[in-house]
């Protein structure tokens, strides 16, 4: 499964109003870690894309919505389920922390 781009436009319909659990992957080009988390993301995608949407929102070009959900650094991922904010996970995390909050709600 391929991972999808969300812009501020787009987050509403894409993530909140989403039938399924939503990953958001808050990132930016000059962020180091966040590149080193995108083939993880990439493979998490691959694995549980059937019971969960896997997005990207690029933070540079899209600050509102960072702001609305207080992104303090990057890279930070929030799962989100029914519309709500669930689980926040900020900061360069390991293929498994992030399987095991995947696993919480899929």
């Amino acid at each position: 499964m391929a991972v999808s781009e969300v812009t501020d436009g787009t987050f509403d319909d894409l993530v909140l109003r989403s039938d399924r659990p939503v990953l958001v992957d808050y990132w930016a080009e000059w962020c180091s870690p966040c590149k080193q988390f995108a083939p993880i993301l990439s493979e998490l995608s691959d694995s549980f894309g059937d019971r969960m949407e896997f997005l990207r929102l690029y933070t540079d070009d899209n600050q509102i919505t960072p702001a609305r959900f207080e992104v303090k650094g990057l890279p930070t991922v929030h799962i989100f389920v029914a519309g709500e904010l669930v689980h926040s996970l900020q900061g360069a995390r390991t293929k498994s922390t992030i399987t095991r909050a995947i696993e919480e709600y899929v």
